[in-house]
């Protein structure tokens, strides 16, 4: 039976990793430095020694999820469901025509992270071509182990041009190992890029493992990626295929039935046990076809946690919280042994990922049995059970200083003790607002997926402890086979597989007339909110709009020629946001705003400054777009 690929088992490989000699820093992003005695003719000895370099890919992969302000909160602030929520101070990315461009700070925790994709994604792309370029150096058992291997490198190199083709557009492609510095780099045409990668995975697809261990890529994975090339090159026909290979191969199915840990707790469901803490990566759990795994008891500094208690929850124990007769809502300290101690229930939040009406409130209202949905209740004993869906009014005052404080001469006794444990409210009788930051400190959102407990902390700063999390899941599958059937204007079909997923949540069936790409983009928000890379996906959709000239659903039609200037990702989130399209002004004072450019994010500078014998193109709407070249359509 295989086992889980434990981050102990990593953890050893990690220092072949370091023999490789191939760190980058943010200067010289693509440049390596001199090979050393511990090169990788010396490293790459037997298929494990391989691994041992796919290992680093792995860790790459796994940190864009973890920390605090991880990498992935910047894929959901640049969307339709969430916008950076952080209001006390300046650097967060929320006025993005004044912050965002290539001389700005583009990889901090209190900014953005969109440099970090940029320099972790070649240094990704780094480690998986030491073992394409070196993959015959080595003998292998066997042409299935070699292909497997080869084929696990070609996943991480295409999984991070997937990503760098939707966020950045036309990039340089490096498709072999460099072996000496390099300062000659021109940007590759997106197309061409995505051409080459599918190529790759379409070779991946049949060679990869079936079933490896836990955190190693699988068939499955492969098959899922080369899915979401397909419809980026507007393949269609080929997207139904790659797709239909991954949910009818026989080794992934939709979990429908209770698994896991808390399997047996009567008030829990399915939906709860996918996302359990404990569960996304055990073998019981046929859906995952990708996973990254972290786990507590490894002694590890670059093993840090997921903070998604922190990263995603709204600061719900801030002091400017009150009563409707003026006490805060709840205490600055932890209420021990107490049901009501939100800090280890729902984390100190912040809000660095605020949800907005599009994912808190619009997409909700298709019917109210949506298990994703579900908010917490109370039995008539009192009792009471932890839903998957947190509204703020959910929340009980529980400031145990609500029942001592001073009542005023001449106010009723009760004055503020009457409001004890009873629900949070947004407006007092009289109409005034009892929370002054609604921004951060006042959204819904899903419990089920942000509670991850941390064991090390006892105090009141839980954010989320060391957990696997999901990569891809079959369910991911099914959504991009009906976008697939969507694009084809078979609105059945694409009908039947929203349903599969659908009917897991008890939400009610779709008809085939009530299919569009927003009910794609509106399920995908539902079933994959802090897993898809949304500006990715979004920008993606917006790509195949220009390259069909297909009218969206109000008819609009786009094209390249002027793509930053008009697309749909722009459109849609300038339909949805209620942030950027109506501007929202923070306590601090900025204002949220966004323009059709940021479709694609900017080139940071330091890379294009140090490329001083090629030319590394700049995307429209940023200051050095006038310096361009036509990108190349022919890659090395």
């Amino acid at each position: 039976m295989k086992t889980i690929y434990k981050f102990k088992k990593q953890a050893a490989k990690y220092i072949a990793i370091i023999l490789l000699g191939l760190a980058s820093c943010t200067s010289d992003w693509l440049e390596p430095e001199p090979l050393s005695f511990y090169s990788p003719e010396v490293a790459f000895v037997d298929a494990n020694s391989m691994y041992a370099a796919l290992s680093a890919c792995e860790r790459n992969m796994r940190n864009e999820f973890y920390g605090d302000g991880m990498p992935f909160c910047t894929e959901y602030t640049f969307s339709d469901v969430a916008v950076e929520g952080v209001t006390d101070k300046a650097p967060p990315a929320q006025n993005l025509n004044l912050q965002i461009v290539p001389t700005a700070e583009l990889n901090n925790t209190d900014y953005n992270k969109i440099g970090w994709y940029w320099i972790e994604g070649y240094r990704m792309i780094k480690f998986a071509n030491a073992v394409i370029t070196r993959i015959d150096e080595i003998t292998f058992k066997d042409e299935a182990e070699r292909n497997a291997i080869l084929s696990a490198a070609y996943f991480y190199r295409s999984f991070t041009y997937y990503r760098l083709t939707n966020q950045f557009g036309d990039v340089p492609y490096v498709g072999s190992e460099v072996q000496s510095p390099k300062v000659d780099f021109y940007s590759a045409k997106r197309e061409v890029i995505l051409q080459s990668i599918k190529r790759d995975m379409d070779f991946a697809a049949q060679w990869a493992e079936v079933n490896p261990d836990r955190g190693r890529v699988s068939r499955g994975a492969c098959g899922h990626l080369l899915t979401k090339i397909n419809l980026c090159l507007g393949l269609f026909d080929e997207a139904i295929v790659s797709a239909s290979a991954v949910i009818d191969g026989g080794q992934h199915t939709l979990m429908t039935e209770r698994f896991g840990q808390d399997a047996n707790l009567a008030d829990k469901n399915v939906v709860y046990d996918l996302h359990h803490y404990n569960n996304k990566s055990i073998l019981e759990n046929k859906e995952a076809l990708l996973t990254v795994i972290s786990r507590e008891f490894v002694d590890d500094p670059n093993n840090p946690r997921l903070n998604n208690m922190r990263n995603t929850v709204p600061a719900w124990n801030h002091p400017t919280i009150v009563t409707p007769s003026g006490i805060a809502a709840i205490p600055t300290f932890v209420i021990p042994d107490s049901p009501y101690n939100y800090w280890w229930i729902y984390g100190r939040g912040q809000g660095r990922v605020r949800g907005v009406p599009y994912s808190t409130k619009m997409i909700w209202t298709l019917d109210n049995t949506d298990l994703r949905h579900q908010r917490s209740w109370y039995d008539a004993d009192g009792t009471f059970h932890q839903g998957n869906w947190m509204e703020m009014e959910d929340l009980l005052y529980v400031n145990p200083a609500i029942l001592t404080a001073t009542v005023a001469p001449g106010l009723p006794a009760d004055t503020h003790s009457k409001w004890y444990l009873q629900n949070f409210r947004l407006y007092a009788d009289d109409g005034s607002i009892l929370c002054q930051d609604t921004i951060r400190n006042w959204y819904a959102w899903p419990q089920y997926k942000t509670f991850i407990p941390d064991p090390t902390i006892t105090s009141n700063d839980w954010r989320g402890g060391r957990y696997d999390w999901y990569i891809y899941r079959l369910a991911e599958t099914y959504l991009l086979r009906a976008e697939a059937y969507v694009w084809k204007g078979d609105m059945q079909r694409a009908a039947d597989d929203l349903n599969v997923v659908r009917r897991r949540a008890k939400a009610r069936d779709l008809e085939a007339g009530e299919v569009t790409m927003r009910m794609i983009l509106d399920e995908r928000a539902r079933e994959l909110y802090l897993e898809e890379p949304r500006k990715t996906e979004l920008t993606r959709i917006a790509f195949i709009y220009a390259l069909t000239g297909r009218p969206a659903d109000d008819g609009t039609i786009y094209n390249l020629n002027d793509f930053s200037d008009k697309n749909f990702f722009f459109d849609h989130i300038m339909a949805t946001t209620q942030f950027y399209n109506k501007g929202v002004r923070t306590a601090f004072g900025n204002f949220y705003t966004m323009s059709a450019y940021h479709v694609l994010w900017p080139i940071p500078q330091p890379s294009i400054d140090s490329n001083t014998l090629g030319i590394i193109n700049q995307n429209k709407g940023y200051p050095g777009y006038e310096k361009n070249v036509p990108p190349l359509t022919e890659l090395e």
